[in-house]
């Protein structure tokens, strides 16, 4: 029911009311049809031809029109804003500002058609005000407005008649494609994802030689999307299907990789994440799932997204759990990996059409070629024109004085048109020109300028006309044109194609937890630790190419617990999870991926690590000799704490090497002193003691000699040896080097003082360092391998000089 009044003007006896009756149903579908209509024709849907709606068409011509092209300053986007609601979008400054910070964002837009200054906001947070915020073109919207004012486009009057604007933009490139689109109507919605430039248009050309192209064809240039923030598409049936029909759906998937992020634990760093994703909606769900008890084996998140580096999100993993199982749990319940449904739907001669690729490119390329022809005809017009007041001009020139005396006879300029017109036969224009005409102009070198520029607008005018009769030239000047655009503003693909998720059967059953498997763990002469990933066989190498010597190894479980020697005498706990693994495809010992003991193990100062040893209780023992030459065997002992002493030194003394015993009927304890003298006797000789003890006497010393190496060792053995000057800064004196069979040094009583077991020669006054096992192996302090002389049988020869200092000596197998 609907109620009206008599006009203002009208008497009181004529002020009544009139009641109408109005059908509610009616009413309710007249004003329905037209809501719908206004939001799908002037909001939601997108046009096919320059993938704009109209705010954002409205915005960009606003710019354009404003002057705020990449060269010149930013402006306010308050002004862009009140301008474009007040000349041509009457519907509230919120909708125009959303649109015009979506064009600016790229990590939503391709190719960004919006220079912003400030606060845009972030895939998780809106931006600031407008009255912050600053804007002007980027490059590519150039490329969608250029053209405007030679006549390619119609124009229509906007919401008030007051004035005009495009119906739709020129367009250089398929922006509908490239940056994708997203809206909700009444009844229908679309939902087209970016795509890379360089390849539609690639695609494009392509159909401009070949009209008869098939998808398959077409999708050999545009095989798939490609998002603003990279990442994954998994499956790409569900993308042939949309690019077929119009509809269809694949997965996005974040990029994501496996890192060390700290030296106890491995993290999920994420670098890449799907379109419309942000760090905090991850985070969110993240914390709700291990809340809710969901999900296991995270430790920590967090967000180390910058400018500098872009996305960065770092999940830790949990010491006993498998990082690639749980990135594959993580892609299964949150965001990092999500669906995106393609909804092809535009407006095509003003009515939504739900268009596969090929007609998205056909309709684009229609718009271009109608674009091309309305300039081109725009252009040669313009030329024309011009050639034809050239051409009037000359015939002045060449008679210039009766020009003038025919206008010095005229009364007016009326007259005198319309003599020069019958005297010269000039059209109105020639003679208006003419009329208009400078005195400077009538020189003999503007002559020669006049002849050049009608010679040059002839070339010109058949140029253009050859575009215009001939079809082919136009498709190949469209075609010339999108290379240059692909060109200006192509980039390389960002997003990885996927036929599948790549999870095979196997390692989509692979354990959330890491098995308690055998594995060993190894010390390398740089003091590297890790743990292989099995223990059944230990790799060797024997290439002497691998990374670094091992110089120690003990064999645990993945769940187990091995200890730390140093030389203060401490043995320190260390689980094997806080490692990192080995490759289990790594054919030799190479700790490359290792990580520096000192960062999992606190040392006091001056304190360092000499070795490993197992905590299994029932192991035989460790067996331990100091620099002053005290031995010490000590009885496995496993305490309840994360380090405990397992000897009481003298003031002033160190251990300097601490080994875990076999058999020890069957094996030899080596002391070797910095004066080159070696001794060795069975272990079986030493009591063993309590953690508490000081040991015995295992070496007699000459006065100012200290022990410089000391192991445990079975029957083949060799002796490496070093000799250098004690004067050298450490690290930098090559010193000689020797390496001797154990076997040619007969055994001695414990606390005796042994034998020479190198000769010294001119310059040298002490054993730099020494070490006795099997199969030795040297590396420098960088880690590269160093090749040791021939063995010498000699027990006191002399050395032999090697390339590098000798960081380190340990076993090849």
């Amino acid at each position: 029911m609907a109620r009206t009044k008599a006009p203002a003007d009208a008497s009181d006896d004529d002020f009544t009311e009139r009641i109408l009756d109005v059908d509610v149903s009616s009413e309710m579908q007249t004003s329905f049809l037209e809501y719908a209509y206004s939001v799908i024709y002037s909001r939601a849907l997108p046009d096919a031809r320059d993938g704009l709606k109209p705010v954002q068409r409205r915005i960009l011509y606003t710019m354009d029109a404003m002057g705020l092209r990449p060269d010149r300053g930013h402006v306010k986007c308050a002004r862009v804003v009140g301008q474009v609601m007040g000349l041509y979008h009457p519907h509230g400054d919120g909708a125009i500002y959303d649109a015009l910070v979506r064009t600016a964002q790229p990590w939503t837009m391709r190719l960004p058609l919006v220079d912003g200054h400030g606060n845009f906001g972030s895939p998780d947070s809106g931006p600031a005000a407008m009255r912050y915020t600053e804007c002007r073109m980027a490059p590519a919207a150039l490329a969608m407005t250029s053209g405007l004012d030679r006549d390619t486009v119609d124009f229509r009057p906007n919401y008030d008649g007051k004035e005009r604007e495009p119906s739709v933009l020129p367009a250089a490139f398929p922006n509908l494609l490239v940056n994708g689109s997203s809206g909700i109507a009444v009844g229908m919605a679309t939902n087209i994802p970016p795509h890379n430039l360089v390849e539609v248009v690639q695609a494009l050309r392509h159909l401009l030689v070949h009209p008869d192209a098939g998808l398959e064809t077409l999708m050999r240039f545009v095989p798939g999307p490609d998002l603003p923030g990279g990442g994954k598409i998994v499956g790409l049936d569900g993308i042939r299907e949309a690019y077929a029909t119009g509809k269809g759906s694949f997965r996005m998937r974040a990029g994501a990789r496996i890192e060390q992020t700290s030296p106890r634990r491995k993290g999920i760093v994420v670098t890449e994440l799907p379109l419309a994703v942000g760090p905090e909606k991850v985070i969110e769900q993240l914390k709700k799932l291990v809340q809710a008890k969901k999900l296991q084996g995270v430790a920590d998140v967090k967000d180390l997204t910058d400018l500098a580096q872009g996305t960065r999100l770092v999940i830790e993993v949990k010491n006993g759990f498998n990082p690639e199982a749980l990135l594959e749990q993580l892609y299964r319940s949150t965001a990092l990996e999500t669906s995106f449904g393609i909804n092809s739907v535009a407006l095509v001669e003003g009515q939504p059409r739900t268009l596969p690729l090929k007609d998205l490119l056909e309709v684009y390329l229609a718009h271009r070629l109608e674009v091309t022809l309305r300039r081109t005809r725009f252009d040669r017009d313009k030329a024309v024109d011009r050639l034809h007041l050239i051409e009037g001009l000359l015939i002045a020139i060449l008679d210039i004085d009766s020009v003038i005396a025919v206008i010095r006879r005229s009364d007016d300029s009326g007259a005198a048109r319309a003599s020069l017109m019958e005297v010269f036969e000039l059209t109105e224009a020639q003679a208006t020109y003419i009329l208009d005409m400078q005195l400077r102009r009538l020189t003999r070198f503007s002559r020669i300028e006049l002849e050049a520029e009608r010679d040059r607008l002839t070339e010109e005018i058949e140029a253009l006309n050859r575009v215009i009769e001939d079809e082919s030239v136009l498709r190949q000047t469209v075609s010339d044109e999108l290379a240059d655009v692909a060109k200006q503003f192509g980039t390389p693909r960002r997003t990885v194609l996927l036929a599948s998720s790549g999870v095979t059967a196997t390692s989509s059953a692979t354990p959330l937890e890491v098995a308690d498997d055998p594995c060993w763990v190894l010390l390398s002469s740089s003091r590297l630790v890790a743990r292989t990933s099995s223990g059944d066989e230990l790799p060797t190498g024997g290439d002497r190419a691998s990374h670094d010597v091992v110089v120690s190894r003990v064999r645990t479980t993945a769940r187990g617990e091995v200890g730390v020697l140093t030389s203060a005498g401490r043995l320190v706990r260390v689980q094997a999870l806080d490692l990192p693994q080995l490759p289990a495809t790594a054919s030799a010992p190479n700790l490359q991926g290792g990580v520096p003991l000192g960062e999992l193990v606190l040392l006091d100062p001056g304190e360092s690590v000499l070795g490993l040893t197992s905590l299994d209780p029932s192991s035989p023992g460790l067996a331990l000799g100091t620099r002053q030459g005290v031995v010490k065997r000590v009885n496995p002992e496993l305490l309840g704490k994360d380090a405990w002493e397992v000897i009481s030194l003298r003031e002033g003394d160190e251990v300097v090497g601490a080994v875990e015993l076999g058999d020890p009927d069957r094996q030899e304890l080596v002391f070797v002193t910095s004066d080159a003298q070696l001794l060795h006797f069975p272990a079986s000789v030493v009591r063993p003691q309590g953690r508490t003890g000081g040991g015995m006497a295992g070496v007699k010393l000459a006065p100012g000699a200290g022990v410089v190496f000391f192991g445990a060792v079975g029957e083949d053995a060799d002796v490496v040896t070093v000799a250098g000057s004690s004067s050298a800064l450490p690290g930098t004196d090559v010193g000689s080097v020797k390496v001797t069979p154990l076997a040619v040094y007969p055994g001695k009583g414990r606390a005796t003082g042994g034998m020479r077991c190198m000769r010294l020669l001119k310059g040298e006054d002490v054993l730099l360092s020494a070490w006795v096992g099997e199969a030795p192996a040297a590396a420098a302090a960088s880690g590269a391998p160093v090749e040791l002389p021939a063995p010498d049988p000699r027990r006191d020869g002399s050395g032999q000089p090697v390339s590098q200092p000798l960081a380190g000596i340990g076993s090849r197998r």
